[in-house]
């Protein structure tokens, strides 16, 4: 059983999500504000966080700027700001996902559950399987049956990114930062080549992505 606090000042929905939650098996933690929200992860130690951006007493922003300096497990924004703007903010501001209202609680099951299961430590070399290619991240190679698949360094060091933050929506800015440097920042038509490039080697179908998703306007995710 995971612990999952939702933080929302909604009070029906964040009824309706504990009883959803619930059911599905995990125990629910619930707060109506922000001072409450940091006061409970502190607290109740939550596997993973559902945060409303707009809160009563403070911006979901600033929450997360409270809890990224010690809580390292995934926060799911839930909000109805559907502005990149607002995307690239909270995903800059330490949030793994991002869900806008209104939302399908079986795609908010899913994403929790994506969330949970990227269990990747700090500082670990993991090697992840898909049906198509094995990238190898301690060896720093991709193979497709059993074959190196040839990556320029630019494109190994982007999907490398990817791959480290597996099942998580990465932000055009911290992929740009990683990979180029801070100075490249708002340059986001590299991404759109460098992505182009590295689905046309490891897509089955580069023209219907399957593991190298865009999020148009927010950032890329990988998804074996």
């Amino acid at each position: 059983m995971s612990r999952v606090l939702v933080v929302d000042d909604d009070r029906q929905l964040l009824r309706a999500l504990r009883i959803t939650l619930s059911a599905a098996g995990h125990e629910v933690v619930t707060a109506p504000d922000g001072t409450t929200a940091l006061r409970e992860a502190a607290s109740a130690h939550p596997d993973v966080i559902v945060l409303d951006l707009g809160l009563p007493d403070m911006d979901g922003t600033e929450v997360l700027a409270g809890l990224r300096p010690w809580f390292a497990g995934p926060v799911i924004v839930l909000s109805a700001r559907v502005g990149s703007n607002d995307k690239i903010g909270a995903l800059d501001a330490g949030a793994d996902d991002y869900v806008t209202k209104p939302f399908d609680m079986a795609e908010l099951l899913a994403r929790l559950r994506a969330a949970l299961r990227r269990r990747v430590s700090e500082g670990s070399d993991p090697v992840v399987v898909t049906e198509h290619f094995t990238v190898d991240l301690a060896a720093r190679q991709v193979l497709a049956d059993g074959v190196p698949v040839r990556l320029t360094p630019t494109e190994w060091a982007l999907l490398a990114e990817l791959v480290h933050n597996t099942g998580r929506l990465v932000s055009q800015r911290q992929l740009l930062q990683s990979v180029w440097g801070p100075a490249y920042e708002r340059e986001t038509n590299y991404l759109r080549v460098y992505l182009a490039q590295l689905r046309r080697k490891l897509e089955p179908d580069p023209s219907h992505p399957r593991y190298l998703h865009t999020e148009p306007g927010a950032g890329y995710r990988f998804t074996p």
